[in-house]
């Protein structure tokens, strides 16, 4: 079963991807990239994870309310183009994962430079 909603999740994505990029003519969505689904063991429910290149708290505010607005459209084109039960319905959130791993590289380019400092005073300390 988890194998089958993998593979539903997957199909999900690709084609929420394609009706954002020819369907939904709403500029607020214009540069989004759905980056994962995530389906309720019962597939009653699609969490469907975003990113945007500006992540300010008032741009994913925008985007997600165009998101939201198009969600009906988006639905409704994803029952027509997959075979299901019972369409879920969608969940629009925003994916930190790449905010998160920004974030790692920042603090690593900081504790490296601060290593090069620490090792260029100890270098001047030392007696020749």
């Amino acid at each position: 079963m988890k194998h089958r909603i993998g593979r539903v999740e997957q199909q999900i994505q690709r084609e929420v991807d394609d009706i954002l990029l020819k369907l939904v003519n709403d500029p607020r969505v214009d540069g989004v990239t759905i980056t994962g689904v995530q389906l309720t063991g019962d597939l009653q429910q699609a969490t469907i994870y975003f990113s945007v290149l500006d992540d300010s708290p008032a741009h994913v505010e925008e985007v997600l309310a165009g998101l939201n607005k198009a969600k009906g459209l988006i639905r409704r084109e994803v029952g027509r183009r997959i075979r299901l039960f019972k369409v879920p319905s969608l969940h629009f959130a925003q994916d930190t994962s790449v905010q998160y791993g920004a974030r790692i590289d920042e603090l690593l380019a900081q504790a490296n430079k601060e290593d090069a400092e620490t090792d260029a005073e100890q270098d001047q300390n030392e007696p020749k």
